[in-house]
């Protein structure tokens, strides 16, 4: 089984005593967001977790406290973007990050870490120039950190446009334009580039569009083979998105594009019933609770894997 650590919220910048603790105590309470009197229970033991899947703007508070995870097989994706604070409230600014990323990469290997230039857009501050450049400043700072970069450009979803009216759509020719320089600027540094849930159409510059948490990328950063039945919640998504431990409206980075957040109001209103005590993310076991212990099989094929 796969545990995603990031897809909903980002548990590594702002939550990672409540993480430590719950892997210390071994099990974890979800509440499922569409039926929120059913609390799923997952075991958090090696044995049955294939792997940890982190997505962060910030793993800088998890750092002093990998040891406690080194029995775990991780997956990083670190975003490193050149929003200011503008677009990008409360996230440290991208050369503080590459920092980070450059300590973790040493202590889990490039393998389990990937870099996120992504969600991209085009305006008159971020343009397509200054978009070429600050990614290979960033692609040459993390040469040797790991050897991938997942891009996508922005969805206009409807809270996208609430929270930032002035956001547009990426058009083609701008699409082609960042496609054919960032690739060409990844083959520099050694880096490959993916794109997440972008189609076929920059496959033309050498991309590789099968998606950005594939069974390939995983496999590689856990040195096991997996066998899996693939299930997709979304139209041409191949990724392993695994089982989210997180919680929808509770990120505090404040990003105007976000897509997990509706708005500021409700994540200071979630952000007050954390605990870092409780099973849960947001709030408690409350009476009429039903907790269901979700069946967790590993998924490591080991006969394939001895041949490795």
């Amino acid at each position: 089984m796969l545990i995603n650590i990031g897809q909903r919220t980002d548990i590594p910048a702002f939550y990672s005593e409540w993480f430590y603790r719950r892997i210390k105590e071994g099990y974890v309470h979800v509440r499922n967001p569409y039926f929120p009197q059913q609390v799923l229970e997952y075991r958090l033991d090696p044995t049955v977790v294939d792997c940890l899947c982190f997505g962060t703007k910030n793993p800088q508070p998890m750092l002093a406290r990998l040891d406690e995870i080194k029995n775990y097989r991780q997956f990083w994706f670190i975003t490193i973007t050149p929003y200011g604070k503008d677009i990008e409230p409360y996230v440290p600014h991208y050369k503080d990050v590459i920092k980070s990323f450059q300590e973790l990469s040493l202590k889990v290997g490039k393998d389990c870490i990937g870099w996120r230039y992504d969600p991209i857009f085009v305006d008159e501050t971020y343009t397509v120039e200054k978009h070429l450049a600050i990614f290979e400043e960033i692609a040459r700072e993390l040469s040797g950190y790991t050897e991938q970069c997942v891009i996508s450009f922005i969805d206009l979803y409807e809270k996208t446009k609430r929270n930032f009216p002035r956001v547009k759509e990426v058009t083609r020719s701008q699409r082609h334009t960042l496609a054919k320089g960032f690739a060409d600027i990844a083959l520099q540094y050694h880096i490959k580039i993916r794109t997440c849930l972008e189609g076929n159409e920059l496959s033309i510059y050498g991309i590789d569009t099968k998606g950005c948490m594939t069974q390939e990328v995983i496999e590689k950063a856990i040195k096991e083979k997996l066998i899996l039945k693939k299930k997709s919640v979304r139209d041409g998504c191949n990724c392993l998105l695994g089982n989210d431990i997180g919680v929808y409206n509770t990120c505090l980075h404040g990003c105007l594009y976000c897509y997990a957040n509706t708005d500021r109001q409700k994540v200071e209103y979630m952000y007050k019933k954390h605990d870092p005590f409780s099973s849960l993310l947001i709030g408690y076991i409350e009476e009429g609770d039903q907790i269901k212990k979700v069946k967790q099989l590993s998924n490591i094929d080991y006969q394939l894997s001895l041949d490795l």
